[in-house]
């Protein structure tokens, strides 16, 4: 392929004020910066559920963001709700359509972190729905320090697609969430560990290409960023 290929990502929604009096999409410049920087064409996709279809019959592959809000519970097969979730039912609904047709496709996809999420639960799998509720000892996977900065170190599991793509060992990440993958969807296996025991990092060994990360790699601050993005956009050609 010798055009950049068109890496599509999930937009977050937001209800009035701040930037506008009417409802508006978000979605922070350095998603699109560092997907140019890695050789693709970033599109960011609005919340369209009906047309997710349409939207793949463009994109090479698809990158499905983060954001302040969490998958419904009730989307892996819990009755109660713990009281630090909250939901964008509109937005989820979508991400789960879109998801569902890319993984129909084996397109390259890449979920960050709450994208780490639904990409699981979208596979079969659970969430723990707040960490220092469940993790004993846990980090401060919402790290006080600005996003910019490391968080805390990872262990990239060896052997794994992801070790392939950025070494096996310890790095840094920065970190921004209060929920993790609990039980790996089916097809799934851990890539990525935090000394505490949380899941970092999952894939689908037997997909084109299919990872997620809890980390924000788009903001390049740890050596592993780029070359994450650089792996989807380099599957994406392909």
């Amino acid at each position: 392929m010798s055009r950049r290929p068109i890496i599509g990502i999930t937009l977050d929604s937001e209800e009035p004020g701040g930037y506008s009096k009417m409802p508006w999409y978000a979605l922070r410049r350095n998603y699109c910066d560092s997907v140019v920087e890695c050789g693709g064409l970033p599109l960011p996709l609005p919340h369209h559920p009906d047309l997710a279809e349409d939207y793949l019959d463009r994109l090479d592959a698809l990158i499905v963001s983060g954001g302040a809000f969490d998958v419904d519970p009730a989307l892996f097969g819990e009755d109660s709700r713990h009281p630090t979730v909250t939901l964008n039912a509109t937005r989820t609904a979508f991400e789960m359509r879109i998801l569902t047709g890319a993984l129909a496709r084996d397109l390259p996809i890449l979920g960050i972190c709450g994208g780490q999420q639904v990409l699981n639960v979208a596979l079969g799998g659970t969430l723990i729905q707040h960490i220092p509720d469940e993790v004993e000892g846990a980090l401060a996977h919402e790290q006080p320090n600005p996003r910019t900065e490391p968080g805390h170190e990872i262990e990239i599991v060896a052997g794994t697609r992801l070790a392939a793509i950025v070494g096996a060992g310890r790095t840094v990440v920065n970190s921004a969430h209060h929920q993790a993958v609990k039980q790996v969807a089916p097809g799934c296996i851990v890539d990525a560990l935090a000394p505490d025991g949380v899941i970092e990092g999952i894939e689908a060994p037997d997909r084109r290409f299919c990872i997620g990360v809890q980390w924000h790699p788009e903001f390049l601050i740890g050596p592993a960023d780029a070359k994450v993005l650089s792996a989807l956009v380099e599957a994406a050609r392909q």
